[in-house]
């Protein structure tokens, strides 16, 4: 009866205890990150994100060949391995999500946590080298979410302010005194609106996919070769866009020939960012590729050396369901303040409430401070709509972009429009999804007591600020196209800005 205990009962006793163990890990796995799958659901179902979902899917694809050729194998049906690495990266991902949504309360800087620390949690169960294989492969993964944007945002804007500063010392040192930083950044941001993957900061997001593509397709080990490599292409890109911003400035602003800085901004960008693609595709190649080592082969005997200690998968339990309940999401101020708007006589206006479905979605279904205002007015012929968005908060401002999409209207030009020598302003065309024709014409800025701008960086980084102000998103629609250049049209900007203006100063 001894020798039938271990076929029949210790066995299946060892199996279905390992799977409910990784069954119980898993499900708390799940529940840790739970805020995060809304934000996933959004950003791969929304039109605006379409070059992401095409990426994606064009992962998943290579993914999917690769666990077709057997590369990727999960053991789920045993005690997690004590992968040393694996384990690391998913206890300080879970850990570091944990203090993210705490204090910073990013999406994006949540879902890539969620991406790396989830691929460490697999590492408990794969075989080691076909994990370390597979990592570029997660990394791209993760590579999809928008960080086009959120690095335009998040570095773009210390980047810019350091390249302008550069360039405006680089003109000073050639005799040309008079471009301040403010006059470069405005006129490269003038420029930049091209939708290229090579303008500015984007680049670094496409360049990176690019890089994980070639390091995963062609076998390059991540090693210390490979992270000079990495570190080479950033500071090629880096120096490609210093060129660039200072060939425009100097054709564009000191010698006056607007029209073939416009023509020059596409090809720069593209020649640049080819340039550091095939620099860094030498550089891989210089880093060598990933060899076999009998020591780590796939199926062989290091994978099944690896310890899987019995304590391992109730630790690992507990830990999750500690983190669990450290879990709190961002604090939000609990009430906006109170905005009283001062018009001018000149300008008719008569209010136009926010239903109960559009105030939810700028407050996020009342979780945020926000204090918006609509109306409708005219003004010297011009007629239209207006809204005030105030809050202390960048999250309850959407983009207005957006906001005109949802309402059916597609963006067919945007670009910066000065209202005066300090009031940047975003200039936006509208008109039907696949039509030519512009029907509409709208403007919108961000202003501060002490700020005003079109640039959505600037406001982030002052939410990020020990004592953040209030900001007020100002959003023009005119009922038909308009002159940004006209006088009245001028005017009425300046008189809303006066407006707002007086209303923070209070």
């Amino acid at each position: 009866m001894k020798l039938l205990r271990i076929p029949y009962i210790d066995r299946p006793t060892r199996f279905w205890a390992g799977l409910a163990a990784n069954l119980a890990i898993i499900l708390l796995w799940i529940w840790l990150f739970h805020p995060v799958y809304a934000y996933l659901g959004t950003i791969f179902t929304r039109q605006e994100f379409r070059t992401n979902q095409i990426v994606l899917l064009a992962v998943i694809v290579l993914i999917f060949i690769e666990m077709r050729r057997g590369q990727f194998r999960l053991a789920l049906a045993e005690q997690p391995a004590l992968h040393l690495p694996g384990l690391a990266l998913a206890l300080t991902g879970a850990a570091a999500f944990i203090a993210a949504e705490r204090w910073l309360d990013i999406n994006t800087l949540s879902a890539t946590l969620f991406g790396l620390a989830t691929y460490g949690l697999l590492g408990l169960w794969m075989e080691g080298r076909a994990w370390w294989q597979g990592l570029p492969a997660a990394l791209l993964l993760v590579g999809v979410l928008p960080f086009g944007e959120h690095m335009d945002t998040f570095i773009g804007y210390p980047l810019r302010l350091a390249t302008a500063r550069m360039v405006s010392q680089g003109l000073v040192a050639i005799g040309v005194p008079n471009l301040g930083v403010d006059t470069i950044i405005i006129f490269e941001n003038g420029l930049s609106q091209v939708d290229s993957p090579c303008s500015g900061v984007k680049s670094l997001w496409s360049g990176g996919l690019f890089l994980l593509a070639v390091t995963w397709i062609e076998r390059r080990p991540i090693n210390r070769r490979w992270l000079l490599a990495a570190l080479g292409f950033v500071l090629i890109l880096l120096a490609a866009n210093l060129a660039r911003v200072a060939l425009l400035v100097i054709t564009g602003q000191v010698l006056g020939w607007r029209l073939p800085a416009e023509m020059l901004h596409v090809p720069l960008g593209i020649i640049g960012f080819a340039a550091a693609c095939l620099a860094t595709l030498g550089m891989l190649r210089w880093a060598g590729a990933a060899t076999a080592d009998n020591a780590a082969s796939v199926g062989g005997a290091a994978y099944q050396s690896v310890p899987r200690p019995k304590w391992l998968a109730p630790a690992l339990a507990g830990t999750l369901t500690g983190l669990v309940l450290l879990y709190a999401p961002h604090a939000q101020p609990v009430s906006a303040a109170s905005f009283a708007w001062n018009f001018p006589p000149e300008l008719s206006m008569q209010s136009w409430p926010l239903d109960r479905f559009e105030m939810d979605w700028l407050s996020n279904g009342g979780s945020l401070p926000v204090s918006a205002s609509r109306w409708r007015f005219e003004w010297r012929g011009l007629s239209g709509s207006l809204l005030f968005v105030a809050s202390d908060t960048w999250r309850a401002q959407h983009r207005p972009e957006r906001c005109f999409t949802v309402y059916g209207l597609e963006v067919q030009q945007s670009r910066l429009h000065l209202a005066a020598r300090d009031f940047p302003l975003r200039w936006l065309s509208l008109g039907q999804p696949g039509a030519s024709q512009t029907l509409y014409s709208a403007g919108y800025w961000l202003q501060s007591s002490q700020r005003l701008t079109d640039d959505y960086s600037v406001r982030i980084w002052d939410d990020l600020a020990p004592q953040p102000q209030p900001w007020v998103l100002a959003t023009i629609l005119f009922d038909g196209t308009v002159d940004p250049s006209a006088a009245d049209t001028q005017a009425l900007f300046a008189a809303l800005r006066q407006t707002i203006q007086e209303s923070l100063n209070k």
